[in-house]
C-alpha cells in the first residue's frame, strides 16, 4: 500500500481540515507519514487567503513534482481556480475541493487501480464537518483547536472565503463537547475556538447565535482549563458574551476581533460595520477589565486616504491594544475591491504596513514593560534541554501572539497552567520567572 505525505498551508482552519483528511487515511488503513520525501503519494492542501499564501502553496506542489510524487492538490487553490489550475499543472494527479475533503481516500484507491487523474471540486462548496473522522494531529501540545462552523455568510469587499468554503454551517454543540472531552482526555489544556466567524455559531441550526450557550457548557468540563476563542466579528460583540466570558472561568480573558480598519470611509467600502470602535474597546474593557485585546488591519485598500490612514494610526497608537497584525491589502478577482478604484500602488501600501506595525511595536513594549514585577498566569508549552522554559501567557494565542521564557529549577510539564513573575520585557516576548 501507497505510503501518503500531506503538507498544509494555511490558517488554523486549514489544519483541521487535513488533520481530517489525515484521519480519513488513517481510518481506511494508509500508511501516512510526515516525511514528505518518504511518500509515494502528498496531498498538498492550499491557502488562497492571499496571493503570498498562494505562492507557497504553488511552490510546494512543484517541489514535490519535481521529486517524483504522485501529487494531489487540495483545499482553496483548486475552489478557487476550478479547471483552470488542473489545465496549469496537469502533472498533479488529482484536485480537490474545499468541501470534498473526504473524497481523498476513495481518490486514491482509484489511483492505484487505473493510475487516471481525478477532479473533485464542488461548484458551489458547502462544508459539512465529517463528525465521524477522528483528526490525526499534526501537532500535538498542551493546546489544540476546535472548528466550531466554517463558512461564511457576510460580504466582505476584500474576501474571496464565501466562494471558497460556502455558506455558514455550525457543528451541533454535543459535537464539540465530544471533541473537547476526547481532547482533554489525550492531555490537552487548552481548546482554541475556530470558525470563520466564532460569534455567528449556531444561528443555522439554532436560529440564533449560540455562543454563549457553548461556552457555558465548555466551561463544565473537568480538567480543561483554559478556553480561548478567535474570529469575533465587531458588531456581534455584546454585552451578555462579554459578561458570560467575565464569568466563566475557564474562558480566557482574551477576544480576537479583526476590526480591518476603522475609517468610516474604508469601513463602507469594506462592507464591515460601521461602528465606533473606540466605544466598543471601552465597553470591553470596563466589563472585562484584564481583557486582551487583539485585532488585525488592513493597509492600502482601494481608495485608502492618507487621512483614513492618519486614523487608523492614530487609533493604534491612543487605544493600546494588546496584540495588533497588518496585512497589506491583497487584490482577488470576483470581489468588490478588485474592481475599486484608484487601487493603491504596492510602494505606498508596504510603507503604510510598515509604519503602522512600528507604532503598534512602541505600543506593545509600553504594555510589556509594565507587566514587569507583577504575576502572570501561563501556559507552559516546551521544555528545552538548556533549562529554559517556553510558555504563553492567557494574553497570548498559540502561533499567532508572543511567548513568555522562563527560567525555573522547579519540574513542570507541558500544558501546566502556572504563575508567573515577569521579569523582562521586549516588543513581542517576555521573560519570567517561577
Amino acid at each position: 500500500m501507497k505510503r501518503i505525505a500531506l503538507i498544509n498551508h494555511g490558517c488554523a482552519k486549514n489544519l483541521i481540515d487535513s488533520e481530517l483528511i489525515l484521519g480519513k487515511l488513517a481510518q481506511e488503513g494508509y500508511e501516512v507519514t510526515l516525511d514528505d520525501t518518504k511518500a509515494d503519494i502528498v496531498i498538498v492542501n492550499t491557502c488562497s487567503f492571499i496571493h503570498d499564501a498562494e505562492k507557497e502553496s504553488v511552490a510546494s506542489i512543484f517541489d514535490m513534482i519535481k521529486l517524483g510524487k504522485k501529487v494531489i492538490i487540495a483545499g482553496c487553490l483548486p475552489q478557487k481556480y476550478k479547471k483552470e489550475l488542473q489545465e496549469l499543472i496537469p502533472e498533479a494527479v488529482a484536485f480537490v475541493g474545499t468541501s470534498d475533503f473526504t473524497k481523498i481516500s476513495d481518490i486514491i484507491k482509484n489511483l492505484e487501480k487505473d493510475n487516471k487523474s481525478d477532479y473533485e471540486v464542488s461548484e458551489n462548496p458547502e462544508y459539512n464537518y465529517p463528525e465521524t473522522i477522528e483528526r490525526r494531529q499534526i501537532t500535538v501540545g498542551a493546546s489544540s483547536y476546535i472548528k466550531i462552523a466554517d463558512g461564511c455568510d457576510f460580504n466582505c469587499g476584500y474576501c474571496i472565503i464565501p466562494k471558497l468554503r460556502g455558506k455558514y454551517k455550525s457543528r451541533k454543540i454535543e459535537n464539540i463537547l465530544k471533541e473537547a472531552q476526547d481532547l482533554v482526555n489525550k492531555g490537552v489544556n487548552e481548546i482554541v475556538l475556530i470558525a470563520q466567524d466564532t460569534t455567528s455559531y449556531g444561528k443555522d441550526l439554532y436560529g440564533k447565535p449560540q455562543l454563549i450557550e457553548l461556552l457555558k457548557r465548555l466551561n463544565e468540563i473537568e480538567n480543561l482549563s483554559w478556553i480561548r476563542i478567535m474570529y469575533t466579528y465587531p458588531s456581534l460583540i455584546t454585552e451578555e458574551l462579554l459578561k458570560t466570558i467575565a464569568s466563566l472561568d475557564k474562558v480566557v480573558k482574551y477576544i480576537d476581533i479583526p476590526l480591518q480598519h476603522v475609517s468610516k470611509n474604508q469601513l463602507e467600502l469594506m462592507n464591515r460595520p460601521v461602528i465606533d470602535y473606540k466605544l466598543m474597546i471601552e465597553k470591553i474593557r470596563k466589563i472585562i477589565p484584564s481583557c486582551a485585546i487583539r485585532t488585525t488591519f488592513i493597509t492600502g485598500y482601494p481608495n485608502e486616504t492618507e487621512e483614513d490612514f492618519e486614523q487608523l494610526c492614530e487609533f493604534v497608537k491612543t487605544m493600546k491594544l494588546d496584540r495588533v497584525g497588518v496585512f497589506e491589502f491583497s487584490r482577488e478577482k470576483n470581489t468588490k475591491a478588485d474592481k475599486l478604484k484608484p487601487q493603491i500602488v504596492a510602494k505606498i501600501k508596504h510603507s503604510r504596513r510598515k509604519k503602522l506595525m512600528e507604532i503598534q511595536q512602541d505600543v506593545s513594549k509600553e504594555i510589556n514593560k509594565k507587566l514587569i514585577g507583577k504575576k502572570i498566569d501561563c501556559i507552559i508549552e516546551t521544555i528545552g534541554s538548556d533549562g529554559i522554559i517556553t510558555a504563553r501567557t492567557y494574553k497570548d494565542a498559540p502561533e499567532v501572539d508572543g511567548l513568555i521564557y522562563i527560567k525555573t529549577d522547579k519540574d513542570l510539564t507541558p500544558g501546566d497552567i502556572v504563575n508567573v513573575e515577569v521579569t523582562g520585557a521586549a516588543e513581542y516576548d517576555l521573560e519570567g520567572k517561577f
